[in-house]
């Protein structure tokens, strides 16, 4: 099953921040708004449709333009769809989670890339597997380029990616910063993006989208992100999912599927607030 703009399309309102974060591990986070027990699998009777696990990489390292956003956008969804979100936090030296059903991961600096390029070898071999096997994820910026084949810094160091998605992508001196407009298979897409780094699709790569405002992955060929089955990179902050529920939801169901064995079963959402932010934006970045 590959990605589909997902029918009932609402898109939510914020719920009420709750005070606390999640506890499982010394070095975890504080996700603002999330719960104490957010890393606790729950009990048959409190997983409502079923239990889903999240997993956010490296989020100290790479979460430096809000994408941690993401990772609570998608905890306090997965609630009002009535499943139970369990969320993770991977950390460098730490063990990969057992049980996996959507990955996200965040922006960062070349150091930040640096620091994590020793584990993320140490769990590629389950990346990928987790990527054939459908798993949906969500990479943005510095994480997206780390799932492609290889990322050059400025100085010429060259870091091996993944090789999960067909990109490769140079450092430069100059960034490509600014709000940025997609039209992609889940409507308009908008965000903020904040790169040096110039990517280039391999032959066959699909764009996550194409860009009608902004720069894209490289300022030249209007393309943005890539997507490879359910695996979507993308340089868009924002963070992107707050401003597109259309795309959260789709990630959401496929990972529903894969916890429970059964299709997705959404609730109504009220998303009023994200549509007029998202029509707001495009309306002053596009012209007609």
């Amino acid at each position: 099953m590959t990605i589909q703009p997902p029918a009932h399309a609402n898109p939510a309102q914020s719920e009420p921040a709750q005070h606390g974060a999640t506890a499982a591990h010394p070095q975890d986070v504080f996700i603002p708004g999330e719960p104490q027990d957010s890393a606790v699998v729950p009990d048959a009777e409190r997983e409502g449709k079923g239990a889903i696990h999240l997993v956010h990489l490296y989020p100290r390292e790479m979460s430096i333009y809000g994408d941690l956003g993401n990772t609570r956008a998608l905890a306090a969804r997965i609630r009002r769809h009535g499943y139970s979100p369990v969320v993770h936090q991977h950390h460098p030296g730490s063990a990969f989670p057992e049980t996996v059903h959507l990955v996200v991961g965040g922006g960062g600096q070349d150091s930040g890339q640096v620091r994590v390029e020793a584990d993320l070898e140490q769990i590629s071999d389950r990346l990928r597997r987790l990527a054939s096997d459908g798993t949906p994820m969500l990479m943005i910026c510095g994480m997206y380029q780390l799932f492609g084949n290889a990322f050059i810094t400025v100085e010429g160091k060259r870091l091996p990616g993944l090789g999960i998605l067909d990109v490769t992508t140079q450092g430069n001196a100059k960034r490509m910063i600014g709000p940025v407009v997609l039209s992609t298979e889940f409507g308009d897409v908008v965000g903020y993006e904040n790169h040096s780094g110039s990517t280039t699709l391999g032959d066959g790569q699909a764009p996550f989208g194409t860009v009608r405002a902004g720069f894209g992955n490289n300022g030249t060929d209007r393309t943005e992100g890539a997507r490879t089955a359910n695996v979507i990179g993308s340089y868009l902050h924002g963070p992107i999912l707050p401003a597109n529920p259309a795309l959260a939801d789709a990630l959401i169901a496929l990972a529903a599927e894969r916890a429970t064995g059964r299709p997705f079963e959404p609730a109504p959402q009220d998303d009023g607030f994200a549509d007029e932010a998202r029509t707001r934006q495009v309306r002053r970045l596009v012209k007609r």
